[in-house]
């Protein structure tokens, strides 16, 4: 499955962080996407706006005010579903996902790989 994570970094102390080590352990195909380009887990992280197809998840790693900022991108992706991670929650912006006919969580990627719930 891939999955795309807004909002990595390369800070081992970052959620987005764990989250694409998880991910990665789990088998997921990951598309990682932040602030900076850089690497992390020996995959680039992007920034900007890169071209990804058959998004299967979006998980979510930045803060709703910036998330809004991103809304068209996001949206353009067509993930099948997006997890808004704690402290990443919008109304607004999961309105336009539902609104698209995606399937809206709010929850833990973490705690869902490891409870096999993802």
């Amino acid at each position: 499955m891939k999955v795309l994570i807004f909002g990595s970094s390369t800070n081992p102390d970052r959620y987005s962080y764990k989250a694409a080590e998880m991910l990665i352990e789990y088998g997921h195909e990951i598309i990682q996407v932040g602030r900076r380009d850089g690497h992390a887990h020996n995959q680039p992280i992007f920034s900007g706006h890169p071209k990804v197809d058959k998004v299967h998840t979006l998980t979510l790693y930045m803060n709703p005010k910036a998330l809004m900022e991103h809304k068209d991108y996001l949206v353009s992706l067509q993930p099948a579903r997006v997890i808004f991670n704690p402290g990443t929650e919008s109304v607004a912006l999961a309105n336009v996902f539902k609104e698209n006919g995606v399937e809206v969580l709010n929850a833990c990627t973490l705690v869902m790989l490891r409870t096999s719930q993802f």
